[in-house]
């Protein structure tokens, strides 16, 4: 820790650093979930030097071999109950529209503010996403989809700190996108912007749409106790929704310790109150490994765990 605080001090006075910076942070407070030991040093840089501390930081961490994870609004994540070790870079302070009169959002940007900003301007491109506790940069990263849509259907192009941390602009090419996958996944970068198609509708349609979406949430559960949303992905090989799946085979309900498949939903894990991501993870494992036994299918989590490996 020693080390870390030390080279924190040295970038932070030759990049400028601003904003908000904390030691031994639970990351239980940044995600959905509401679980997640502590990362040992937290960061949040403010807009005024959002781009250019981030690649500083970025470059000298490289050359240090120190982690850096980038958190968004921690919405599909369940983070290790031992947490993080080196940086979490926090970007939802670089918010907002990045750009006059076009649909360009700072990837910090909470997604139900940007369907909103969106739908003040007449546009209907981002409906879809109504009611989704998500950052612009983690749906462009995750190709995020609901309601029969995908980010990648009205993606014009995406801004990045590329390999190299240079400003990049990385435009749409669909053969880079498909379900629930983005280029982004794959690559070392940390996306900073991103610009959608305006979809010109009514604002009364476009309105209408983001109500009913945001209804059908509340309807199914989303918000009732901490989850992720949506645990799995769902296969159209399997020939039904997962969550139905689930269901017909008696799960809802199953626990592990505070962890619970949603009462009234087969696809949502929620925390009753004492989960712990260990908890969360184990149930995780016991559906995969229960569905395979009645079916021959293998059910593919759509939450990351983070770090990639078990508690």
């Amino acid at each position: 820790m020693t080390k870390l605080r030390e080279f924190l001090e040295k970038i932070n006075t030759r990049a400028g650093f601003s904003g908000h910076i904390r030691y031994d942070e639970p990351m239980a407070l940044h995600t959905t979930f509401r679980v997640g030991g502590p990362a040992d040093v937290w960061i949040q840089p403010d807009p005024a030097v959002f781009p250019q501390y981030a690649a500083a930081l970025l470059h000298a961490a490289r050359d240090e071999a120190i982690p850096v994870f980038i958190l968004g609004h921690g919405a599909n994540l369940v983070v290790s109950d031992t947490g993080l070790h080196g940086i979490v870079l926090d970007t939802s302070a670089w918010a907002g529209v990045s750009a006059p009169h076009l649909l360009r959002f700072r990837a910090g940007t909470a997604v139900d503010a940007a369907v909103e900003a969106a739908a003040q301007q007449g546009a209907g491109a981002l409906a879809f996403l109504a009611g989704m506790p998500a950052s612009i940069g983690g749906a462009v990263y995750m190709n995020a989809r609901c309601y029969e849509r995908s980010v990648a259907d009205t993606l014009i192009e995406v801004e990045i700190l590329d390999e190299t941390f240079h400003q990049t602009i990385v435009p749409f090419k669909p053969q880079d996108y498909g379900y629930k996958k983005s280029p982004f996944q794959n690559r070392a970068v940390l996306i900073l912007a991103a610009t959608f198609r305006p979809e010109p509708r009514p604002p009364a349609e476009i309105w209408l749409e983001i109500e009913a979406h945001r209804q059908d949430r509340t309807r199914k559960g989303h918000y009732r106790f901490p989850s992720a949303g949506s645990v799995f992905k769902n296969n159209h090989a399997f020939g039904k929704p997962t969550g139905q799946i689930i269901d017909e085979l008696g799960l809802r309900g199953l626990r592990s310790g505070g962890a619970q498949v949603a009462p009234w939903h087969g696809n949502i894990i929620i925390n009753t109150g004492t989960a712990t991501a260990a908890d969360i993870r184990t149930l995780v494992d016991e559906l995969i490994t229960r569905v395979h036994a009645a079916l021959s299918i293998t059910l593919e989590p759509e939450i990351l765990f983070v770090p990639t490996t078990h508690p």
